[in-house]
């Protein structure tokens, strides 16, 4: 009889993982922002620049992560790497929810929050969509992972242009 056990996903080594970062975050850097970001294309994940407020120094910290597009709302996943610990960057939007994130086509303001329930549910299947092994990854965490959306926050003066840019 085939052994029908699931495989556990295997994942870099996480002095890998953080060097892609730096090297990522460096490109972008270096590029004015003209590399580094793209945007999510049928069953493949975009990457964003998402920059919150530290909660405990209350300087900008910014971050390059992956996300989908769910109507006007942005969606992450708080997964570190799938690493254990929570991301620094989650912990700061949930004690200060207002962000700022760089998308390809633009800046726009948001505010962040966690999905809850059925909410949840439907977004995390909407991730199932472009990363096939979702669950695998997240069952290395001994905790669930947060799926975090990003919805839109008009800033004053600024309100057309975030309108303009949408979530495409």
């Amino acid at each position: 009889m085939p052994d029908r056990r699931e495989r556990r996903p295997r994942l870099p080594p996480r002095w890998f993982v953080l060097l892609f970062w730096s090297a990522h975050r460096a490109v972008y850097r270096l590029t004015g922002g003209q590399v580094g970001l793209w945007r999510p294309k049928a069953g493949r994940w975009g990457t964003m620049r998402l920059t919150t407020i530290g909660r405990r120094t209350g300087q900008e910290r910014s971050v390059i992560i992956a996300y989908v597009v769910d109507g006007p709302n942005l969606i992450t996943l708080a997964m570190n790497g799938w690493a254990d610990a929570e991301p620094a960057w989650w912990l700061n939007l949930r004690a200060h929810p207002d962000a700022r994130v760089d998308v390809p086509n633009g800046q726009r303001a948001v505010r962040g929050r966690a999905a809850k329930g059925e909410e949840r549910t439907r977004l995390w299947d909407r991730w199932r969509e472009v990363e096939t092994n979702l669950d695998g990854y997240a069952a290395l965490r001994s905790s669930e992972t947060a799926v975090v959306i990003l919805e839109p926050r008009p800033e004053p003066g600024h309100e057309q242009e975030t309108a303009e840019l949408g979530g495409n």
